[in-house]
């Protein structure tokens, strides 16, 4: 027998039960609109035992990693069968990403992992990288999942290693474990990423919210989030995109922007979830902001509040990109809001709110006024306002004294 193997087997194993069914409660007091929580929901380490080892101690007497596990992020989220189910991007050690399904009773802890990753098919131009998918439960009866495929740039120079191009990949399902795979999304754009597919059919058609960009890295001339419709899932075109929320200099979505989840329905407007980023000296800064499209014209926005919704805090901004908070996930539960974002590109958290709160920060919260001035403007209105309330308590207070 060998005893350093069973012991080391039985404290990896001990390691990994205490952390997964560890309790998260809610941190501090929060800002009013959502509660963050204590402990990320997921990590590279809650990742199975028998996914990174072998537990033979014939073949592996040492116990050592024979799959290494990177970083868990950037996942799309459904609510099925009762459960709160995530679709994470797991990466691993060797830098490609797939799919994987963790599950949970009740949507802030205790999630696991299913036994096997998600088998995605290949296409005849098989994908190099699959990564961020977008879960989305449409009204024609399927679950589809749209994610980001990558692919070496067969045009870039000689030499170059880094070069590669993004499209949007199709996959639909009816219980998350065999997946159908369905012809790329075409569009007129060089390149696409953060696709998301509306829930409802639009005057017949399939709706997608789009990201056009001229090259991996850079959005170039892509104005911002796009809108297109598709006859056809089975052969998905879009053959006009019409950008309806620009990128805007100085704001936290100048230099890109993306849609996040699919929008949730509610009784004022379609509440969307999207990413902005902005270059500083540190480099890239993601965010996450909110907007509200009418419910007639789904490419109109009617709201759109100030600056963004959630930034990295803490040790969210500590990861393998500092800085960035990335969301593609959120469930809605009768009245409550469960909000999956990863931060840094390495760990899953989950925040939660109610749609009456969202609804009234996105309706309610002032909008950008594009200047300094326009922002001392709301500034002083809010404390003017204030002073109306505060003034008779004051003097309350100063005749009880």
């Amino acid at each position: 027998m060998n005893l350093h193997f069973e012991k080391r087997l039985s404290e990896l194993q001990q390691a990994h039960f205490d952390l997964i069914t560890t309790e998260n409660r809610k941190s501090g007091l929060g800002n009013g609109i959502f509660d963050r929580y204590e402990n990320p929901v997921l990590t590279a380490a809650h990742t199975p035992l028998n996914w990174r080892y072998d537990l033979n101690p014939q073949t592996n007497p040492y116990l050592m990693e024979r799959f290494g596990i990177n970083a868990t992020f950037n996942a799309g989220a459904i609510l099925f069968n009762g459960k709160f189910l995530m679709v994470v991007r797991v990466e691993g050690n060797d830098r490609k990403s797939f799919f994987a399904v963790a599950e949970s009773d009740n949507g802030i802890d205790n999630f696991k992992f299913w036994n096997y990753p998600v088998v995605i098919p290949e296409t005849n131009d098989p994908d190099t990288n699959v990564y961020d998918m977008r879960l989305i439960q449409h009204e024609d009866g399927w679950i589809y999942g749209l994610f980001c495929t990558e692919r070496k740039d067969l045009k870039a120079p000689d030499g170059d290693q880094s070069a590669a191009v993004a499209q949007c990949g199709i996959v639909r399902t009816k219980d998350l474990k065999q997946w159908q795979r369905l012809p790329d999304l075409q569009t007129s754009s060089a390149q696409q990423r953060n696709v998301v597919l509306h829930p409802e059919f639009i005057d017949g058609k399939y709706a997608f919210y789009t990201r056009p960009q001229d090259s991996f890295i850079e959005a170039g001339k892509g104005g911002g989030i796009g809108f297109g419709l598709c006859d056809d899932i089975e052969n998905p075109i879009v053959t006009k995109e019409q950008v309806i929320d620009h990128r805007v200099y100085h704001t936290v979505y100048e230099g890109k922007n993306g849609l996040g989840p699919a929008p949730i329905k509610t009784e004022k407007g379609w509440l969307h979830l999207a990413h902005g980023v902005r270059n500083t000296a540190a480099g890239l800064r993601y965010v996450l902001y909110l907007f509200m499209t009418d419910l007639q014209d789904i490419s109109k926005v009617i709201y759109k509040p100030a600056g963004y919704f959630m930034a990295p805090e803490g040790e969210e901004r500590i990861g393998d990109v500092s800085n960035v908070l990335f969301s593609n996930g959120w469930i809605q539960n009768g009245e409550d809001i469960f909000i999956y974002y990863a931060s840094s590109d390495t760990r899953m958290h989950v925040a939660t709110s109610t749609i009456d709160k969202l609804i009234d920060y996105v309706i309610n919260t002032p909008e950008d006024g594009f200047r300094s001035a326009e922002s001392v403007n709301t500034v002083s209105n809010i404390i003017s306002k204030n002073e109306s309330i505060l003034a008779p308590v004051s003097a309350t207070t100063s005749k009880a004294i």
